[in-house]
């Protein structure tokens, strides 16, 4: 048998014949007469080749196969009714609910330690799954469910988003304690003779910084280009490569760094969800512990 061939309304009136015992009774219980109570059992009998109840002095009597799915049923029946009524309540200390997130790299290194250990102390039974999801697909993963929140830089306007800034950070320009070339903040010039890191999580294409030098008519030499940020300070604690990065990962990492010898714009992070979202209570909650563990932070 087929979950589509069988009327779902048909389980709560199994329910309410087992717990009554009596079809009249079952029928004052529903608010349906007694003949559609008997037709609702002629069905249930059908569907699930079994009598399933058995006449006798006691009243309505189960058989076993109707013992056997009397948990089961009920089981599902409070389920359904959990996913149908107003979801208002959420106690994040006792939700086993499961967080999912897509941070951008900066926002996983800045955010998510904090994030974890406020997760850790005020909702111990929730799961979070961080990973990344492409820009171009956020959302749509938002729409469908599958994201609760992006965490990325300002992106998108998109009319079925919703969003809010988190933080700013500028570009700073990290090299290592005794590179030959830059002792002090660099001039432009100095910055261009030196080799870049870039870091990226795509393949190819410029980033702000590029674009920024691009319109002073400047372009600077990328030796190396990374999607991850775990390997940055030992690249530039051990080579005389420059990386440009947000002045906030420099400071965490412990590099020595400068301002950048011309202007650029700052990266920006914000926070997505999709305008379903927007009061749902477990998403305000999660919002609201987003500002909290930046706060956290030594940003």
């Amino acid at each position: 048998m087929k979950l589509h061939s069988i009327d779902l309304n048909l389980l709560t009136v199994f329910d309410v014949i087992y717990t009554e015992q009596n079809l009249t009774r079952a029928a004052e219980v529903l608010h349906i007469t007694q003949p559609a109570v008997s037709n609702a059992l002629a069905r249930l009998r059908l569907s699930f080749a079994d009598r399933l109840f058995e006449r006798a002095s006691g009243g309505m009597l189960p058989t076993p196969v109707a013992r056997r799915m009397i948990s089961r049923v009920r089981r599902a029946l409070q389920l359904v009714e959990s996913c149908i009524e107003p979801q208002t309540q959420f106690d994040p200390a006792t939700s086993d609910q499961t967080l999912l997130c897509s941070f951008s790299g900066l926002a996983e290194e800045i955010l998510l330690p904090a994030l974890v250990a406020r997760l850790q102390d005020a909702a111990p039974k929730m799961t979070l799954r961080s990973y990344h999801v492409p820009r171009t697909e956020q959302p749509t993963e938002l729409a469908a469910g599958s994201l609760d929140i992006a965490v990325d830089v300002a992106f998108v306007n998109d009319r079925d988003l919703h969003h809010a800034p988190l933080f700013e950070d500028e570009y700073v320009c990290a090299v290592r304690s005794e590179h030959p070339q830059i002792r002090r903040k660099p001039t432009l010039q100095q910055y261009l003779d030196v080799r870049h890191i870039h870091l990226s999580s795509r393949r190819r294409g410029v980033g702000d910084v590029d674009t920024a030098l691009k319109t002073i008519g400047y372009r600077r030499t990328i030796s190396i280009r990374v999607r991850g940020y775990s390997a940055i300070p030992r690249m530039v604690n051990h080579t005389d490569l420059a990386c440009t990065l947000p002045r906030s990962l420099a400071k965490q990492w412990g590099l020595k760094y400068f301002a950048l010898p011309f202007t650029s714009p700052p990266v920006s992070i914000h926070m997505y969800w999709h305008k379903s979202a927007a009061a749902d209570p477990t998403n305000l909650w999660l919002r609201e512990q987003l500002r909290e563990a930046l706060g956290e932070t030594n940003f």
